[in-house]
C-alpha cells in the first residue's frame, strides 16, 4: 500500500470585522461597493494567498496509452511530495497549486509532466504505455566493458529483450559511478569509478527504448563492513563474520546502513533509472550470528519490512518503481526462512516482487517435484502461483529471476535454449510482469529468446 500524506487546505486569511461596525452610518459603505464588485477577497490581503501567483486546483486522469481506458489505482506523485491513487475512473484531484505530476502503475512505464500556470486550468492527462520488462543482468564490470555491454545490446536489439539490470552497488560494495554520498568516498567504495558518466549511459539506453533497473546489494557489503566494523555482523563470540565467499555483511538493524543504501537508491533515481531493485535485502542464512537486536523471527521480519517501507517513503518524490529480490523458497515457507523475508509481509512495500526462481536453488525440490532442474517449468510456475496465493496480489506484481547458468546442485547440466524457454513460458503463462535472466559472468546466448523486439510479446 502506498504512503499517503494528508495536507491541510491552504489557509485563507479572513477579513477582520470592523470594530463596532453598527456605529457607522450605512452610507460609509458606499465607496466600498465598487471594490466588492471587482472581486476583492481576503486572499488578496496582506498575508493571504495571492491567486495571481498560484495556479488553481488541478484535476487529472491516468490513461492506458494503448486502449485509451482509464487506469485505476495508479500511483500519482504531486509536486514531488504527496502521493495519491487514481480512482476507478483513473481520476485524481489536488486542491493546492500544482507544478509537477508523475504517475506509474505495475505493468506500465512511468510518465511525468510539468504543470505551468497556463496549462493548470486544463485537466492533466498522463498516458502510461504497457510494458513487460525482459532483462539481462550486467555487473559493475560488465556494464563498463564495451565487449560485454556491446553483446548485451546486440541481444536487446535482435530479440524480445527490452531491459537491463545494472549494478549500482555490487556484491562487494563497489559503487561504480562518481557518487556524491560522503560515506561512499570515506569507506573506499569509490576506488573503482568504472562508469564515468552514469547519466549519459542511462540516457543512451533510454534512447534505445531500454527499461533500466538499478540493482543495489544492501546488507552484503564487504567494503562498508571492513571500513566500519561497528556496522558489521558478528558471531556470538564477537568476531566479524564472513560468508562462504569470505565477504562481510552489515547489520540489517542498523539505521546508518539503511540510510546509506537509500541514499544510493535516490542517486539511481536521480540518474534516470526506471526502477530500483534491492538485492540481499535480508539477514544472512546462517545461525549463531549476533545483531543489535535479538535474533527472533519477528525482529528479523520487522527490520526487513522497515527498511523497504522507509526506502519507499524516501523514493516517493522520484516516481520510480521499487522491487526486492526474494529467495525462491520464501514463496513456499510459512516462516521467514530464517532471513527476515516473509512474502505476505514485505509485499505492500514494493511494486514488484522478484523471486529468484533458479531451479538449481531449490536444492530440496518443491512439493511433487524433487528434481527442479528436470522440471524447470513446474518449478517456476508453481512457485509463482504459491506466492500469488499467499499475497493475493495480481500477477503483474511479480517479475522473477530465471536461471541462465549451468546447474550446480543436481546433474550440472548447462541451461541452454530449451531450459531458458521453459522458464520464460512458465513466467508468461502465469502472467508476470516480464522476467530477468541471471548469469553472474554476464555470458548470454540468444538460444531460447524470441527474435522479436515487440515488448508485449
Amino acid at each position: 500500500m502506498d504512503i499517503h500524506e494528508q495536507r491541510e487546505p491552504l489557509n485563507r486569511v479572513r477579513m477582520a470585522r470592523p470594530y463596532c461596525w453598527y456605529r457607522f452610518p450605512l452610507f460609509c459603505l458606499l465607496p466600498l461597493i465598487p471594490l466588492l464588485l471587482s472581486g476583492f477577497n481576503a486572499d488578496r490581503c496582506e498575508g493571504g494567498v495571492n491567486q495571481a501567483d498560484h495556479p488553481p486546483a488541478a484535476t487529472g486522469r491516468v490513461i492506458d496509452d494503448t486502449t485509451n481506458l482509464p487506469l485505476p489505482g495508479a500511483t500519482v506523485t504531486l509536486n514531488r511530495a504527496e502521493v495519491v491513487l487514481s480512482d476507478d475512473n483513473g481520476l485524481f484531484r489536488i486542491d493546492y497549486p500544482l507544478n509537477h505530476v508523475g504517475a506509474r502503475a505495475p505493468g506500465f512505464t512511468r510518465a511525468e509532466m510539468t504543470v505551468t500556470a497556463e496549462s493548470s486550468a486544463q485537466p492533466v492527462e498522463l498516458r502510461l504505455k504497457p510494458i513487460r520488462p525482459k532483462a539481462l543482468y550486467l555487473t559493475v564490470y560488465g556494464v563498463n566493458s564495451r565487449i560485454i555491454r556491446g553483446k548485451a545490446l546486440e541481444l536487446v536489439d535482435g530479440t524480445e529483450l527490452n531491459a537491463l539490470v545494472i549494478d549500482m552497488k555490487g556484491d562487494r560494495g563497489i559503487i561504480p559511478y562518481p557518487s556524491d554520498i560522503p560515506l561512499a568516498a570515506d569507506i573506499g567504495a569509490q576506488k573503482l569509478r568504472l562508469v564515468k558518466d552514469i547519466k549519459g549511459l542511462i540516457r543512451s539506453l533510454k534512447e534505445k527504448g531500454i527499461y533500466t533497473i538499478a540493482r543495489i546489494v544492501v546488507f552484503k557489503d564487504d567494503i562498508l563492513g571492513s571500513a566500519r566494523p561497528d556496522l558489521a555482523v558478528r558471531t556470538t563470540a564477537g568476531a566479524i563474520w564472513r560468508d562462504r565467499e569470505n565477504l562481510i555483511w552489515v547489520d540489517p538493524s542498523k539505521k546508518e546502513v539503511w540510510d546509506y543504501n537509500i541514499a544510493i537508491a535516490i542517486e539511481a533515481a536521480q540518474n534516470g533509472f526506471d526502477e530500483i531493485q534491492f538485492d540481499y535485502v535480508r539477514f544472512p542464512d546462517r545461525r549463531g550470528l549476533k545483531f543489535d537486536i535479538a535474533n527472533t523471527e519477528e525482529n528479523r521480519i520487522g527490520k526487513i519490512d522497515g527498511f523497504l517501507t522507509e526506502a519507499r517513503k524516501k523514493l516517493l518524490p522520484y516516481n520510480v518503481f521499487l522491487a526486492a529480490d526474494i529467495f525462491g523458497y520464501v514463496a513456499w515457507n510459512l516462516d521467514d526462512t530464517q532471513i527476515g523475508q516473509k512474502i505476505d509481509r514485505l509485499a505492500p512495500a514494493v511494486d514488484y516482487i522478484s523471486l529468484m526462481l533458479y531451479p538449481s536453488g531449490f536444492h530440496l525440490g518443491i512439493p511433487k517435484y524433487r528434481n527442479p532442474v528436470a522440471n524447470v517449468y513446474k518449478t517456476v510456475y508453481l512457485s509463482l502461483k504459491k506466492a500469488q496465493e499467499r499475497t493475493r496480489l495480481p500477477t503483474v506484481r511479480f517479475r522473477p529471476w530465471l536461471q541462465a547458468f549451468r546447474d550446480y546442485a543436481f546433474d550440472r547440466r548447462p541451461f541452454s535454449g530449451i531450459e531458458i524457454r521453459e522458464q520464460i513460458k512458465a513466467a508468461e503463462d502465469f502472467g508476470s510482469d516480464g522476467w530477468m535472466l541471471w548469469n553472474p559472468r554476464n555470458s548470454y546466448i540468444p538460444d531460447g529468446l524470441k527474435h522479436d523486439t515487440d515488448p508485449l510479446l
